[in-house]
């Protein structure tokens, strides 16, 4: 057995720094991801105005109940979607002007639902460049609270950017959404939300947000379940078996379901309270899949689907076209010049059994093509990445840990026995 120790939660970490930036006193995360996204979001509360503070292990932040302490601020959000998406509602939430921009990658992806939710609550939002997307500039003495709209159809971080700041409005705020993708996302911002000492309810698709403000606490960082299933995906490829500690049955990430997708697709799986075992069988089946709750997951999947003994047809992903990049169409041009037959419809993608043949990937400058695809890399000799560098973005040392995990499996790895 391989256990592998996987970094902490990018999306834990970037909900556990806004919440630790949103109570007054010093919060304190335990093993929080240390990477590029993360530490744009930390750096960015300190343009903010934010005391943080960053060791190997541990991150602190002295936190305001009652927004930014900076008057003024010009935040980059590099390639970060949880920067630019929530730091602007934790702006709103003070008292100031603050202009907000970010990579060229970043710019393409939509910011306006969440521009439109701050304006309803009364932030005077204007967008700098294109309608719908960063730049922009906010302005606000605070938010009033009240009912807002939100179609959270495309991301679920718009959602979960209002939801966290609903404690710092003055009269709490009711959100009624028309759309939701993405759901355990918002399950894991509620269930932090009320560690830090929020009182929120919901009700279908209404939400609603008492305005207690947040207490200050420590909070532990578990390993990153999206990450995890690259090495769960490697063990049911190749018949081997690989043990991840930290997750598990009490885990607030919704991701961590893809171990049972793996289990449909003939993996052994085991999921305890505190960690996840997948064992490869020597077969993966072919399987119809919806994937919109684990979307995050959808190019893992599609990268081992050629040695699937069926075609494997993933559905209602729409929303992975808004990410880094379009990942449906991305996941769709790789495998096709890895001469694997692909069809693809707007929320679709079919993949038929195929043996890849050597080819250069286009990681299109985002970390889960590049990690999924060197997945498949293990069962297809030749293959290449144009920038396996991407990686950064969530998880730095990610080549080095495929192969050390293939190092441990030893020679056989390569044609799925044990």
């Amino acid at each position: 057995m391989a256990v592998v120790r996987v970094p902490g939660s990018k999306s834990t970490t970037a909900r556990a720094l806004f919440l630790s930036a949103c109570a007054d006193g010093r919060s304190t995360l335990g093993y929080p991801l240390v990477s590029d996204d993360t530490e744009a979001f930390a750096d960015r509360l300190g343009a903010l105005g934010f005391g943080v503070r960053r060791s190997a292990d541990e991150w602190s932040v002295d936190g305001s109940a009652s927004g930014p302490p900076a008057g003024e601020a010009d935040v980059y959000c590099r390639d970060s979607g949880t920067t630019a998406r929530f730091l602007p509602a934790l702006a709103a939430a003070g008292r100031g002007t603050y202009r907000f921009d970010a990579s060229a990658q970043m710019r393409r992806r939509p910011v306006g639902p969440v521009v439109e939710a701050l304006r309803a609550l009364g932030a005077r939002v204007r967008y700098l460049g294109a309608e719908g997307h960063l730049p922009i500039e906010v302005a606000s003495d605070g938010l009033e609270g009240g009912t807002v709209g939100m179609d959270a159809g495309l991301s679920s971080q718009f959602l979960t950017a209002l939801l966290m700041v609903g404690p710092l409005t003055r009269r709490g705020l009711r959100i009624e959404i028309t759309d939701l993708v993405s759901e355990p996302y918002v399950e894991m911002t509620l269930a932090l939300m009320r560690e830090f000492g929020a009182v929120v309810r919901r009700d279908g698709m209404r939400f609603d947000v008492e305005p207690t403000g947040y207490r200050a606490r420590e909070h532990a960082v578990e390993p990153d379940a999206s990450t995890s299933s690259y090495f769960f995906a490697a063990a049911a490829l190749t018949g081997q078996r690989v043990t991840v500690p930290g997750l598990g049955t009490e885990s607030l990430q919704g991701d961590i379901k893809f171990a049972e997708v793996l289990r449909a697709m003939g993996a052994d799986v085991e999921i305890g309270r505190d960690v996840v075992t997948v064992a490869g069988t020597g077969r993966l089946r072919g399987i119809d899949v919806n994937m919109r709750d684990i979307s995050d997951t959808m190019p893992t999947l599609a990268a081992i689907a050629p040695f699937a003994d069926g075609p494997v047809r993933i559905t209602d992903v729409h929303n992975t076209r808004v990410k880094e990049c379009d990942r449906l169409d991305a996941c769709a041009e790789n495998l096709r010049r890895l001469g694997v037959p692909v069809a693809e419809g707007r929320d679709w993608i079919e993949i038929a059994p195929a043996a890849p043949r050597p080819a250069v990937i286009a990681c299109r400058d985002d970390h889960r093509i590049a990690m999924s695809f060197s997945v498949t890399a293990i069962r297809a000799p030749g293959l290449e990445l144009d920038n396996p560098g991407c990686v950064r973005k969530t998880f730095p040392e990610f080549h080095d840990a495929l192969a050390g995990l293939r190092a441990r499996w030893g020679a056989d790895v390569g044609d799925g026995n044990r």
